[in-house]
This record gives C-alpha cells, sequence and structure tokens, in this order.
C-alpha cells in the first residue's frame, strides 16, 4: 500500500495507475504543484488523467498558507508553462480560479475580481 500523504503530482499519478480506472485521475492546482521541478514530465505522462486545473499563484511573500493565495501573474509559478503541460496532457475542460485572499481580494468589489481574473487569465497564464 501506498503511502496517505500526497506531495507530488507524480504521486497522484502513480495512484491514478495502481487504480488503473477510466474515471480516476488528478486535478492540477498550481498552488499545490508549482514548485515540482518534475511536474513537465509528470504531465507528460498524465494523458487522459488529467481532470481538474485549478489557478492561482504563490506569493514570494505569502503570510498565510491558506488565505493568502495570489492573483494569477502576482507571485512566482510559472503559469504558462503549467498550462501548456495540463494542456498537452489532453485536459481541455474549464479553470477554475481559486484566489483564497482574506487580505487584499476578498476585500476588494466581486466584479474589479472578476475582470481582473479574466484579464490575467488572458495574459499571464
Amino acid at each position: 500500500m501506498r503511502q496517505s500523504g500526497l506531495f507530488t503530482a507524480r504521486d497522484a499519478l502513480e495512484i491514478c495507475a495502481d487504480i488503473d480506472a477510466p474515471n480516476v485521475g488528478i486535478a492540477v492546482d498550481v498552488y499545490h504543484v508549482w514548485w515540482d521541478r518534475t511536474l513537465p514530465e509528470t504531465l507528460q505522462d498524465a494523458q487522459g488523467r488529467v481532470f481538474g486545473y485549478h489557478l492561482c499563484d504563490w506569493l514570494e511573500d505569502t503570510s498565510h498558507m491558506l488565505l493568502d493565495r495570489g492573483m494569477t501573474g502576482d507571485g512566482v509559478a510559472d503559469l504558462k508553462a503549467i498550462r501548456r503541460g495540463v494542456k498537452d496532457a489532453g485536459y481541455d475542460g474549464l479553470c477554475e480560479v481559486e484566489i483564497f485572499s482574506a487580505a487584499i481580494w476578498w476585500k476588494r468589489p466581486p466584479e474589479e475580481v472578476l475582470d481582473v481574473a479574466v484579464e490575467r487569465f488572458r495574459t499571464v497564464c
């Protein structure tokens, strides 16, 4: 039996292979995988196994592990490379933008947040 904690997309993909069912796959969440140097190779091996894609950015000076996720383009994640890898793995579904940002984005008007998220998706992701 494998470990109960997953640390990389590769770990998740290996569990999918062990289960070997067509309805079992991974969600690529930028916040949790941006740092993984093996992510490009893992995504090459993930053909047909990427079922979700979550966008945000990792702020270099993050102040809270859950509630300080950056708006895309405000952090250090290589968003274009990750998106390209997800697309090349065959994922053509929706991209979920997850901006858990109690100190910044949650304090702004929702229409402003949405406008910025759409503009950033088009330009930095």
